[in-house]
């Protein structure tokens, strides 16, 4: 492969069904079934943008499995790195309806899939050596010693080879055997960065400070260049290794219908407005604006845009 890919990224995708009225999971009688996954769904707002990405899971040899590689391809997502696995199932998750801009609940069914099966047997040398950007989340860091121990592989050579290495936290604590290893493991993986992009909360808990500029400064004494944190209701701050650092005002959102993937939403502008040479604090405005629109419609994904409606309201 020549050098024709801007991401790659490695994460888990599960089937997802979203309750079609709200109250307890356990009465919902009608769902729509979609995909979901933070990696994946970074993946499809960049290649929504135009961008050409490459995403590294596996999925059972099943019709969940078929299901996510024909919404890859509906995407235009390169399934290349993609293994069909026929020892382990493709996980799925059931998702409440939300109302108000409340969390929706989550229930999770991925224990032993495909994904967290994912080794450095899954690291392709050539879709890795075509690709100039490489992003990873605590999610896929979570899955497995094996995942992990492919992201460490993967962002290594990337490193090497002098590539930029984006991470977005997203803290599962729930996957990690107690906090501290969580921390330790997710540090190790944020100090191997060019680009780190935590939430206000998520910066607390893995560095034990509170301030924005304490959380940036733990970083990037470490080497990343860029961080950039979302504070919620306040927008976002960054800060680099320059010096350089400010806030970026966040978009209002009248009607809030769905949180989960706003974060996701938040790495894609940031990533391709600077894959596309924008300067920082446009970057992070890109992200504010298309996390604001992912919380506007249910689903992980729906809310992302194409080049041609960012273009009418950037």
């Amino acid at each position: 492969m020549s050098n024709t890919l801007d991401v790659i990224t490695i994460g888990e995708a599960m089937a997802m069904f979203v309750a079609a009225e709200t109250g307890d999971l356990a009465a919902a009688e009608h769902f729509t079934k979609r995909v979901a996954g933070a990696e994946l769904n970074v993946a499809t707002g960049l290649a929504r943008l135009g961008h050409q990405v490459c995403w590294i899971s596996r999925v059972g040899d099943d019709s969940f499995g078929r299901f996510v590689i024909s919404q890859l391809e509906k995407e235009g997502i390169n399934t290349r790195g993609v293994t069909i696995d026929n020892r382990y199932p493709t996980g799925f998750q059931l998702k409440s309806k939300a109302e108000n801009g409340t969390d929706p609940i989550v229930e999770y069914f991925r224990k032993g899939s495909a994904a967290s099966h994912l080794s450095c047997d899954d690291f392709d040398s050539d879709c890795f050596a075509a690709a100039r950007h490489l992003h990873v989340s605590g999610v896929a860091a979570a899955l497995s010693a094996s995942s992990l121990e492919l992201l460490h592989f993967a962002t290594r050579t990337m490193k090497a080879a002098g590539k930029t290495i984006s991470f977005d936290p997203n803290l599962r604590p729930s996957l990690w055997p107690s906090e501290q290893e969580m921390v330790s493991q997710l540090n190790k993986l944020a100090f191997e960065a060019d680009w780190v992009l935590p939430g206000l909360r998520e910066g607390a808990i893995l560095t034990g400070h509170h301030s924005p500029e304490a959380i940036a400064d733990f970083y990037l004494d470490k080497g990343v260049q860029i961080v950039v944190i979302k504070t919620g209701p306040d927008g976002a701050w960054y800060k680099t290794t320059q010096g350089d650092k400010g806030t970026v005002d966040p978009f209002y959102v009248e009607n809030v219908v769905d949180t989960v993937g706003a974060g996701d939403g938040f790495a894609v502008g940031v990533i391709s407005a600077l894959l596309e040479g924008k300067p920082l604090p446009q970057a992070v405005r890109r992200g504010n604006k298309i996390g604001s629109l992912a919380i506007q419609v249910i689903g992980d994904s729906e809310g992302l845009p194409t080049r041609n409606a960012l273009a009418e309201i950037e």
